[in-house]
Order: structure tokens, then sequence, then C-alpha cells
């Protein structure tokens, strides 16, 4: 062991890396990989019911597709790099634990500065659209979204301090039955499917490389990232849930793969259907774009309103 893995630029001491590991080493957890690949989809799954179709907004339905498929491709990389990485250092420390065995100290408080920002502005936000899909059901007389956001978080709160296994399981059953809602969305939604529909945004003329399936041109393919992801953010969580799983060595890999294959069925299954059934137009700022897609400015309807509980839940 050199001077540098012990002594810090202050003068003080830094513990060696493979003491930090030692330190942290795994508690035997009872989380099987199917766990891990329910809490591997629950991170997302969200994000299919609204968020995504802002996207349509900014670059249309082929600058968005473009956007997804980009996206898609660079947490597939993500997705299996963390996969060997938590076979390899199974740690609860996740993407801050190995970035911190690789680039030191200061590489991994970066790494989890990045990921604290990540996990809170996105239940903010997911807890919004939650806020959108009440109101749309009329629920208890709410005309605002606020008292739904507290009441969201402190149940949320509540779960996980119940106990992280009983959180995965209680996530694995709500996961379950968002899956089967996104399911009989798109088998209600195809029905009414219209090619016409996808493109039917109006073009900015000024915008270069416009045409009527890139509305806003080439720009608006990089205006759609930041929603493009919606379909795969948080994924990238599951090697946080290290510690409880039973073998992290097999079981991890495992999770994240099938995992990223759900997700990638969902988000095309979720996209084409929507967008297809009412047009892009008419789903590109809704905060329920699901329920929009199946009744629009009509009654809502026995699916609809089955799809907009699923999605509260």
């Amino acid at each position: 062991m050199t001077l540098e893995d012990t002594t810090g630029s202050a003068g003080g001491t830094t513990p060696p890396q493979d003491d930090y590991l030692e330190r942290r080493a795994l508690r035997r957890g009872s989380a099987g990989w199917l766990l891990l690949t329910g809490l591997g989809v629950a991170y997302v799954v969200s994000g299919d019911f609204s968020g995504w179709n802002i996207g349509l907004s900014k670059g249309g339905f082929g600058g968005l597709a473009i956007a997804t498929v980009l996206m898609g491709a660079m947490y597939a990389c993500l997705v299996f790099a963390l996969a060997e990485l938590s076979a390899i250092l199974p740690t609860a420390g996740g993407g801050y634990g190995f970035a911190r065995r690789a680039l030191g100290t200061w590489g991994g408080f970066l790494t989890g500065t990045a990921i604290l920002i990540e996990y809170i502005l996105a239940p903010a936000a997911i807890s919004i659209f939650i806020g959108d899909y009440v109101e749309s059901l009329g629920l208890f007389g709410l005309e605002s979204g606020w008292p739904v956001y507290l009441v969201c978080f402190a149940l949320f709160i509540g779960i996980h301090l119940w106990g992280v296994g009983e959180a995965l399981r209680f996530s694995l059953i709500v996961t379950a039955i968002a899956v089967a809602a996104l399911v009989v969305f798109a088998l209600g939604a195809l029905t009414d499917f219209h090619v016409d529909g996808l493109n039917d945004i109006p073009v900015d003329g000024e915008a270069f490389g416009a045409n009527s399936w890139l509305p806003f041109g080439l720009l608006g393919i990089w205006a759609a990232f930041p929603f493009g992801m919606w379909f795969f953010l948080g994924v990238e969580g599951v090697p946080l849930a290290a510690e409880e799983a039973k073998d992290p060595v097999r079981s991890m890999p495992k999770a994240l793969a099938i995992s990223m294959g759900i997700l990638v069925l969902l988000a095309v299954m979720t996209f084409f259907a929507a967008t297809g059934a009412r047009g892009a137009a008419a789903v590109q700022e809704a905060g329920n774009p699901l329920v929009v897609a199946l009744q629009g400015d009509g009654e809502p309807t026995a699916l609809s309103r089955f799809v907009n509980y699923a999605g509260l839940a």
C-alpha cells in the first residue's frame, strides 16, 4: 500500500478503496431475480403513463421516435455495463460505489450527487402526473393536484420505512397491475389506430429539415431527448438493491436484462398505440395521455377509467 492510498490532499487520511468496499459488505438478502426485475420495471413504468408524450410537442412523432431509439440504446449499454459491474462488485452503493472504486472519492461524490438529483426530481414529476390523473377522474372533488403530491410522498415514505423487502413485494404487485393496464390499453387503443394520426402535428416551415414526420426539423430530435428517456429512466437504480438480493452475482444481471427487455416492449407498444389512436397532436401536452388517447374529449369509458386507476397505482 502506498502513501497515496492512505493520505488525502489536506494531510488527512482516506480509507483505501478495498477497505471502503469491505466495510460495506452486503448482508444476506431475501430478494430473488423476480423481485429485482419487478423493481426495475417499477422504477420506470410510470413513465409510460405520462411524461414521454411531451416530446411530441418538441420533435413530433419522428423526432421523439428517433430520440427514444437513441436513449434506449444508451440505457441498454448502461444496463449491461451495470449488470457486469454488479456481478463483480455487488455493493449497495450502485453507480456511486462503482464510480468511487474506479475514479476515487471525488468521482464517487459527483456520480452520487447526479444520482440523488435524478431520484429527487423524478418522483416530483411523477407526483404531478398522478395529480393530473386524479383530476381527470374527478376524485374527491379535487380541482388541484397539490394535496395528492403530499399524500403520495407520505405513502411512499411510509412503505419504505416499513421495510425494503416489503416495499419490493408491494412494488411487484403494483407493477404487475400497471403492466397489465398498459397491455389492455394497447389492445383497446389499437382498435382505433390510424397511421395518419402519427404525423398530424403542423409542420414548422422555418425549421431546418422539417417534414410531416419531423415537424420541428432535425433540432426537434435533440429537443425530444429528455422525454425519450422517460421510457427507461430509473432502471439503473436496480443495483442499489444489491444488499436485498439473495445472490446478487447471478440475480442482478438477470434482473437488469429482463427489466430492459420488458421496458422496450412496453415503450414500443405504448408509443404507437397512444399516438395512433387519437393523434400525436391530441396527446402531445396531456398530463394523462393514455386516457386522452382512449376517450379524447368525450365521456369516460370503462376502459379509460380502468387505465386511469391503474395509472394512479
